[in-house]
């Protein structure tokens, strides 16, 4: 036998040894079918049946604004929306903030939360902000 195939001979005879000890320390665990995993975490991710309140707790809207949406130093209250907002301006002002920045409104928050930026939620689902756009016109 020549050194090559010695040396192919040796590594064969070790893949085989590793492969052999591979198949009797397996233990009878059941193996992950990602299928499943991936319908759980779109499951997760579903937001269809939450209640606006819900929706903004997990958007971390509380954070800001307030547990009762009162307002805290880090964001004005969400009280009595319906005299400003309509539903749909509401939704298009959730989706993208900095459009309405020119507003007097806007600008007096800007002085009163200076470095505090209202987050865009533009890849949230339309439907989800339907919900919160509802649940502050009706409080």
């Amino acid at each position: 036998m020549t050194k090559p195939q010695i040396w192919v001979a040796s590594f064969l005879f070790l893949f085989i040894v590793l492969f052999l000890l591979q198949k009797a320390t397996k233990t009878n665990a059941p193996e992950k079918d990602f299928s499943q995993m991936g319908k759980s975490m779109m499951q997760q991710e579903s937001n269809e049946n939450l209640s606006g309140a819900q929706l903004m707790n997990n958007f971390g809207c509380l954070n800001c604004h307030g547990a009762n949406l009162e307002g805290t130093p880090m964001g004005p209250a969400l009280v009595n929306l319906k005299q400003f907002w309509s539903r749909d301006n509401l939704i298009n002002y959730l989706r993208n903030p900095n459009s309405f920045m020119s507003q007097k409104r806007f600008q007096e928050y800007k002085e009163k939360y200076p470095n505090m930026i209202m987050p865009a939620y533009s890849n949230k689902d339309v439907k989800d902000l339907g919900k919160i756009a509802d649940y502050l016109l009706s409080r």
